[in-house]
């Protein structure tokens, strides 16, 4: 099988991981500020804002080296795939942290925590298994878990979205249900990243 590439050449690769990385950092950051009073959410929202703009500027740099680059370690339309969805990720989680600061969000429903242990758990897996696209025997298992933890998400989503209707008035419902949308969103994007990979598994083999 045709599973090695170019492993002579990483650089790629690395910038892919440390934007998993961010998401990774991202969710801590909406952990504590689901658990925060709201005279709190400012200086979190901010070091959102902070993991979202150091994804960009890896998004930046990875453009900026599949121009320079005369071999990359995938295709260049692949490389730019995977980028552009860890990026929307990580802005989804940032949207997802200033709709809670604007709304004042306090008492978030635990399924909020649900849905980002979820998020953490797909974007772990991808911060791995981005450094390890050179060998894409490796990475078959981690399709198939992100594509499991998504089912799991769609459906964490759907209680979610039953319970605030049962629980609370239109407004509120409205409010949460936009954090609730925003999260599910993030694990959408991580299994498109996965669905990605299984694409290029596919193609290589």
């Amino acid at each position: 099988m045709k599973l090695r590439l170019f492993p002579q050449e990483r650089a790629g690769l690395r910038i892919l991981s440390a934007m998993a990385q961010e998401i990774v950092l991202g969710v801590h950051t909406l952990y504590e500020l689901l658990g925060a009073p709201a005279s709190e959410f400012g200086p979190l929202a901010e070091q959102m804002r902070q993991h979202e703009a150091a994804s960009g500027n890896l998004l930046v740099s990875l453009l900026t080296h599949m121009r320079t680059s005369f071999i990359n370690p995938l295709p260049r339309e692949d490389l730019f795939a995977l980028a552009r969805f860890l990026n929307e990720a990580i802005e989804k989680l940032a949207g997802a942290a200033e709709l809670i600061t604007l709304n004042k969000l306090e008492r978030i429903p635990a399924r909020a925590s649900d849905q980002l242990e979820v998020i953490a758990r797909q974007a772990e897996l991808t911060v791995e298994a981005m450094g390890r696209m050179d060998n894409l025997e490796e990475l078959e298992d981690y399709w198939i878990q992100v594509l499991r933890l998504a089912k799991r998400a769609e459906h964490t989503h759907r209680v979610f979205v039953s319970e605030l209707l049962r629980d609370h008035k239109p407004v509120a419902y409205v409010r949460y249900r936009d954090v609730a949308d925003q999260l599910v969103n993030v694990t959408r994007d991580m299994r498109q990243i996965a669905t990605q990979v299984g694409s290029i598994i596919v193609k290589e083999s």
